[in-house]
């Protein structure tokens, strides 16, 4: 099936983008093997050059790399570590995360905006990661991002898609790949977003937690995978209050 995710004029047959943040350096390689994975987070603190523990050394060749500005608290912070990235050779990809909020871990979507206007305008392909706000995502898209990054629950919870119903508006709303971050728990939730429609699913912690990582790697792999063709085939009608025959024949018994 020809179904690219195109972000930032790039091709990607994955739509299943790895948060490589709570992974140990041996486990990253092996989680973006069996999860397919195309592209995966950089925090710019673990791709130092020169030490031993470079997560640049354990990342497959031809991953496109996303460093995210974790760790910054304003739009200031999060433009000096974009552009730390980009001279250490990780690309023009960039996540913009701004979290000011110690507590709940909620992205602050006033500080991002303005971080996306100026990292667009210097040739940055911006992902924001935002919570689920339509007047805060077309604020985003008219700064320049390439794509928007709503969560689905706080960071590292695994509680699901919470914020379904918002997410389903920028869906609607947002002429942008729509992609959920953080709160995603299990496979059937990946699969869940990708029903509604959304570009790519994002996940760390689901997977960082499970017993066998590169086997949740895979299950959300396909999770992906059976959302989105889903979505493509155009999901059955729900009946309220009724049921329906499923059969010419069982109608005809129940009508006699």
């Amino acid at each position: 099936m020809n179904d690219p995710l195109i972000i930032g004029g790039r091709e990607f047959i994955s739509r299943f983008i790895l948060g490589s943040g709570k992974f140990s350096l041996e486990m990253t390689k092996v989680v973006i093997e069996n999860g397919g994975v195309e592209m995966a987070t950089l925090a710019l603190r673990r791709a130092h050059t020169g030490g031993k523990e470079n997560i640049l050394d354990y990342i497959p060749e031809g991953i496109t790399l996303l460093p995210n500005t974790s760790g910054a608290r304003n739009a200031q912070e999060a433009v000096r570590i974009a552009r730390l990235a980009r001279d250490l050779g990780c690309g023009d990809f960039v996540k913009i995360e701004v979290i000011n909020d110690s507590k709940y871990l909620l992205p602050d979507n006033y500080e991002t905006i303005k971080a996306t206007e100026i990292l667009a305008k210097e040739g940055f392909i911006v992902m924001p990661y935002m919570y689920p706000d339509l007047i805060a995502a077309r604020q985003m898209a008219d700064a320049g991002a390439a794509t928007i990054m709503p969560l689905g629950a706080p960071i590292g919870s695994n509680k699901g898609l919470l914020t379904k119903e918002f997410v389903k508006i920028l869906v609607d709303e947002i002429n942008l790949p729509i992609i959920v971050d953080a709160g995603i728990g299990r496979p059937s939730q990946a699969c869940e977003a990708m029903e509604l429609g959304v570009a790519a699913i994002m996940a760390n912690t689901a997977i960082a937690t499970a017993n066998d990582v590169g086997t949740m790697a895979s299950a959300f792999k396909l999770a992906v995978e059976a959302g989105r063709k889903a979505w493509l085939a155009g999901l059955g009608r729900v009946l309220e209050h009724k049921a329906e025959a499923s059969s010419p024949l069982t109608g005809f018994l129940e009508g006699h």
